[in-house]
């Protein structure tokens, strides 16, 4: 048996990179598709927030309430989204779908709230 030498040591291992390469990639993209729905979730939610917040103003100064928290909702989310309240507390609530990556994945809806008083902005 020849000792080993710093050209011969892997020898027996050739071609491992590769299959655990191939083996790895699946749970990569599965990792990137995850984070990616998550980073779209924030987003919807974002909105939602954003869509409230106009929505409180709007009832505030006694503008339509719903008309206001819509125009400001990415016209995507517009169809979708559920805005409620303004009456007399001035709470507005606002529920957007969250836009999936597959079809095939159930739809699901995040909301937020905002409320303003007086001397608020």
């Amino acid at each position: 048996m020849p000792p080993k030498s710093a050209d011969n040591a892997g020898h027996g291992e050739k071609g491992t990179a590769s299959v655990e390469l191939i083996a790895a990639v699946p749970f990569l993209l599965l990792a990137l598709a995850a984070a990616a729905q998550i980073a779209l979730a924030g987003q919807a939610l974002w909105s939602a927030s954003v869509a409230a917040r106009a929505g409180a103003r709007a009832a505030l100064i006694g503008a339509d309430v719903e008309a206001a928290a819509r125009r400001t909702l990415p016209a995507a989310m517009r169809d979708g989204a559920v805005v409620e309240g303004g009456d007399d507390d001035g709470i507005v609530s606002v529920r957007v779908p969250v836009p999936t990556l597959l079809p095939e994945l159930p739809e699901v809806k995040v909301g937020a709230r905002s409320g303003l008083g007086d001397g608020d902005g």
